[in-house]
Parts: C-alpha cells; structure tokens; sequence
C-alpha cells in the first residue's frame, strides 16, 4: 500500500500534460525536457497538449512499442507490457533497443503497472490496452495524473458497437509517427521514417500488373465457430491493397472483426493470409484450413494459397511496409498447386 501510495504521489508530482493541462517543468533536467514546450498534436479527434518532454512512457503491445524504438525513443520510455510473443525482433533495425526498454509484463496492461512504472505518459488503444471493461482509459489514467495517447488505428468512429478506424491504416501510421515526432521532437527522425516508408509502398505498387485482375485476400486471424478478420481500417486492409490484392472484407467499417464462414465462402478468395502470433501456431491454423470441411472448393484452399505474417506485421506498427512487399511477392507467383 504504501509502495502503491508513493507511486501515485510520484506520477502526480510529473510535468507532463495530457488533453491539455498544463504544468510547471521540473528543476534541472527538466528545463531541458522543456526547452520548445508546450506542443499540442490531435490524437483521435482530441487536442493534446504536453508542457515538457515525457521521460517515463509505458507502451502496450508490439506494435506501439515498436513506434517508439523505430524513432530512437527508447531512452524516454521507462517499459513496455505485451504478451510473451513479440514476432521476429531480429529482423527488425530497432533489434537492440528492445534490450535497452524493461519488460514490465507479458499479461494485460493496468493502472498498478502504470504507477508502479512511474509512468508520466502511457501509450495504447482502445481494444488494445485500453478498454471501459478493465478501467483503463484515458480518463481513468488522466484522474491519475498520467497522460495517455491513443493509437490512431483504434480510434473510434462513432459507429455502432464502439466501431474503431477513422483514417486508411497506412495514414493513421504515418499519423502517430509524425505526432510522436513532434511530441519528443524528433520531427526530423519521423519525416525521415514516413519518407521512407511511402517510397517503399509506392515501389512495391510499381510494379502491379497495370490490367490485371486483383486476387482476392481473406486475412484469417483466429476462430473455428466465426473467424476473426480485419475490416477497411485495420493494417491488412492497406497492406493487402498495396500489395496488389483486394481485402475480402474492405466492406466492413471498422478494424478487426468477425465473419461467418458462409460470407468466406460465398466471396471465394484467391489468397488467405494467416496472422500468426505464435498460439496458436500458424501451422495449426492453416491445418484447419485446409481441413475445414465448408471451405473445401474455396480457391485459396483448393490451390493451397496460405500466407503467413507476423502479427507485428498486421497490427499498425512500421513494420507494415515491409509486410506490403512479403505479401507482394506472394501475390505476384500466382497460384500453385
């Protein structure tokens, strides 16, 4: 209790300010911190404001956490929370950072882990950390003393159903790159990675085939009763769109959501792409495709055309262009048996 108590005090006492509060910087290192505050970016419809540089961030998920390392920022973080799997790291350039930053848990992020952190500035989104159903919102947090920032990929529309997605995935990356940039200023480091990433994706749509027909792609994430796939604003949509392909269920306004089996087979994609995140495995998942008994004369199964990618692929994060050129090369061998 009293360790608990002295957390909060802490947090409480930090110069960050979230949803536009303002506060005084700290002595010392913290004019520094200062120094070019306040900024204000637009976080899912919502005006932040920060009156010094955060120093503590928690992050939650991969994804988030590679938005952070990928712009050098791992010596403002003070830890991450996801699960046990983090995709390949090795592949990635931020490899060594991800020694650098403390594992703080691989179970759902909460307020305790926040205040035990010290945390001045927690990033997450909603069904992504953030949810009513565990209290932990940007409200809640707020209430705190912690700010928060919003994945953009997970901001809700509005729609029914706490319905997410406001922008195509690709600009909602580019959009929290840029505003992290401006945040921690380092707006240089972030142009750079947007440029980067753009002229990659514009590469890659280069070379489709100017007349010739889009395959179909149904991105199976999980679920044997209805499968859990991805709509018009979650990552695949974008990565599957510059690849060359046709999302199944660009029709859906919302990011990942379910299906029934019957809407698969019905729409007989040309491709599915499996989201692998480790449990369960990817060679489960695609053995239960190709054995699922309703999905027998689908064409992705009849020719056998399973793809897989990493989930830290799918998810908004910078390792989406990369992915767009994986599944762009898949997309362009065509079919085989």
């Amino acid at each position: 209790m009293f360790r608990r108590s002295a957390a909060l005090l802490s947090v409480l006492a930090l110069a960050l300010t979230g949803c536009g509060a303002k506060i005084s910087a700290d002595k010392g290192g913290g004019r520094q911190d200062a120094a070019g505050y306040p900024v204000t970016v637009k976080n899912c419809g919502t005006e932040l404001t920060f009156a010094k540089k955060p120093s503590r961030v928690v992050t939650n998920d991969v994804g988030i956490t590679d938005l952070m390392l990928a712009l050098g920022l791992e010596d403002r973080m003070a830890g991450y929370v996801m699960p046990s799997y983090r995709g390949h790291i090795e592949k990635v350039a931020w490899r060594d950072a991800y020694d650098k930053v403390p594992w703080l848990s691989k179970k759902a992020i909460t307020k305790e882990i926040a205040l035990d952190a010290r945390a001045d500035l927690v990033l997450a989104g909603w069904n992504y950390g953030f949810g009513e159903g565990n209290d932990l919102t940007p409200a809640s947090l707020k209430k705190l003393g912690i700010g928060s920032y919003v994945l953009t990929e997970s901001c809700r529309n509005g729609g029914s159903g706490n319905a997410r997605g406001v922008m195509p995935p690709l600009e909602a990356l580019y959009t929290d790159l840029t505003n992290l940039g401006k945040i921690f200023h380092v707006e240089d480091r972030a142009a750079k990675l947007v440029g980067e990433y753009r002229a990659q994706i514009a590469a890659v749509r280069a070379t489709h085939p100017k007349d010739g027909r889009k395959p179909s792609v149904f991105l199976y994430d999980s679920g044997t009763d209805k499968p859990l796939t991805a709509g018009a604003f979650a990552g695949p949509d974008d990565i599957i769109t510059k690849a060359g392909g046709v999302n199944l269920t660009k029709d859906l306004k919302d990011t990942w959501t379910t299906i029934g089996w019957e809407t698969v087979v019905e729409r007989d994609p040309d491709v599915i792409v499996i989201n692998d995140y480790g449990s369960p495995s990817a060679a489960r998942k695609k053995d239960f495709l190709l054995h699922y008994g309703p999905l027998a004369n689908v064409s992705a199964v009849k020719h056998k055309r399973i793809f897989t990618l990493d989930y830290a692929d799918l998810v908004e994060s910078p390792r989406n262009p990369a992915a767009v050129r994986a599944l762009a090369r898949h997309l362009a061998a065509g079919p085989h048996d």
